[in-house]
């Protein structure tokens, strides 16, 4: 058995992943409560504040298939505090941000720093921890992971609330030290030697472009009618030459920078395709439900976030359980039985009316996160187990850009989809509403009698009241169709679970240490 790289405290080096993956995880969930402020503080239209976001996203995408070769040339220590400190230094230079060009720039290089981390924290502990614990491991690991999207909406609002949005910011400091303090303490490597690989320029710089490019379509396309505008339609083009192009020259190339020949590993491929399908389920998901929250339930961003919290809560328990589980049974039953709860949550979400109460809101979140748990650990460790240690940091990168790549694919679909839908579904309702019509009549003289003595003109309040309530029935309708298309779309590619193998950690793996 190939021997590992890492050594070294696996308490000390468990917490500081711990607070890595949770401080990156939490900076993205934490960061959408506050957009209205930030808005607000830099006189920023609206059609703007979204490269906060997006600035950050794009980073991100560029850097994770590349946090392999970095593992492989500076060493898992040296890169993963140089990212963990990169990220801090500008989550502090995001909370002195003067203008909203200087607060993206800084989002950028922070997700250049938080992009490593995920895919480095998860390489490190499957270095560190024998094949056996990598159940163990993962589900440590998913608990850091899991927690900041829990708290960050919550924690985001709070600290917006009673102080500023500067502080969303900020608060990543403590974090940052205490994580790189560890790292640098605990995380060795005997007898490493750094990689005397050529650098891959024509790769890096075909990656660079193709991935910020397809970020930038797949996170502006929507608010530009896609393919209509000049930019969007340029930009696409741009990023399909670029990463044809790559993936052809990385193929070819004997030092390539993101190694694609991991994908022969049959159970690697399929758990990447899965990790695809969860990433497009979770993101387009939560970006469905908390805009439905918002406009026909009308919470606020702190009861929305509230309520993330008490339903997902159950992960916090149930992680360690799937964790210990997986040293003793096969994890694609788990897998198989966490994937279709996951669809079953979707199925709930496409039921829900603007009469929905909170405890029905509540369940839907509930049952995803259970179906969630039951995935997450077992996912991973279905992936990244039997990957050889050299190739490990490589596959846990293109791994975890999959989910990223689903999130964005999903979420851009899924808006899209929502306007259409509800402009369908618009048309489709006004015709059935006629003045010759007792139902059409009734609503028009309930709005009257409520209008009347409160507006000048009560005629046109009437059918502007009516106007709004179709529009209220015709968003609905669209969520519910909405949902409705994400649960085949996820369904139709949760049948990779059968191109699964059972990875040898999941029984007694010899030479494991």
């Amino acid at each position: 058995m190939e021997r590992e790289l890492i050594t070294g405290s696996k308490l000390g080096i468990t917490v500081a992943v711990m607070c890595a993956a949770m401080m990156a995880v939490l900076d993205i969930s934490i960061v959408n409560v506050a957009l209205n402020d930030i808005r607000a503080s830099f006189g920023t239209p609206i059609d703007q504040i979204a490269w906060v976001s997006t600035g950050y996203m794009m980073a991100n995408v560029v850097v994770i298939p590349m946090t392999g070769w970095f593992q492989r040339r500076f060493g898992y220590r040296r890169y993963y505090v140089t990212s963990i400190l990169i990220f801090g230094a500008a989550s502090a230079l995001c909370g002195l941000a003067w203008n909203l060009p200087s607060l993206v720039a800084f989002r950028v290089l922070q997700g250049l720093g938080g992009g490593a981390i995920i895919p480095t924290s998860q390489s490190i502990l499957f270095a560190r921890y024998p094949r056996k614990e990598h159940g163990t491991a993962q589900a440590l690991f998913g608990l850091g992971a899991v927690t900041a999207p829990l708290f960050g909406p919550s924690l985001g609002g709070y600290l917006t609330d009673i102080a500023s949005w500067h502080w969303i910011f900020l608060i990543n400091v403590p974090i940052v030290i205490t994580a790189a303090v560890l790292a640098w303490k605990y995380i060795e490597e005997p007898g490493w030697q750094p990689s005397r690989e050529r650098v891959d320029n024509k790769g890096i710089a075909l990656l660079v472009v193709g991935m910020a490019t397809l970020q930038y379509v797949l996170e502006e396309g929507h608010r530009d009618n896609w393919f209509e505008s000049r930019t969007i339609t340029f930009f696409a083009l741009i990023a399909i030459i670029s990463l044809v192009t790559f993936v052809v020259h990385e193929l070819e190339t004997p030092n390539a920078v993101v190694d694609f020949r991991v994908f022969t590993n049959r159970s690697y491929a399929a758990a990447t395709g899965l990790n695809f399908a969860i990433g497009m389920a979770l993101f387009a998901a939560t970006f469905m439900f908390s805009l439905y929250c918002g406009s026909v339930m009308h919470y606020t961003a702190l009861d929305i976030g509230l309520l993330f919290l008490k339903g997902s809560a159950i992960q916090l328990v149930l992680m360690p359980i799937i964790g210990k589980l997986m040293s003793r049974v096969d994890p694609r039953p788990l897998i198989l039985l966490g994937g279709l709860i996951v669809a079953y949550s979707l199925y709930l979400n496409a039921g829900l009316t603007n009469l929905a109460d909170e405890r029905a809101l509540l369940w839907t979140v509930f049952v995803r996160a259970c179906g969630l748990g039951f995935v997450f650990a077992p996912l991973n460790v279905s992936a990244l187990s039997d990957i050889p240690a050299r190739q490990r940091g490589n596959a846990a990168g293109l791994f975890n850009l999959t989910r990223e790549l689903g999130g964005s694919i999903g979420t851009a679909f899924m808006s899209t989809q929502l306007d259409h839908n509800m402009k369908l579904n618009f048309t489709i309702l006004a015709r059935n509403v006629s003045i010759f019509d007792n139902n059409t009549l009734e609503a028009l003289g309930q709005a009257k009698r409520f209008l009347n003595g409160r507006v000048s003109d009560v005629v046109a309040a009437s059918y502007g009241t009516l106007s709004m309530r179709i529009s209220q029935q015709a968003l609905v309708r669209a969520f519910g169709q909405n949902f409705l298309r994400l649960t085949f779309m996820y369904l139709s590619l949760l049948g990779l679970v059968v191109m699964l193998r059972r990875p040898a950690g999941s029984r007694s793996a010899p030479g494991a240490h």
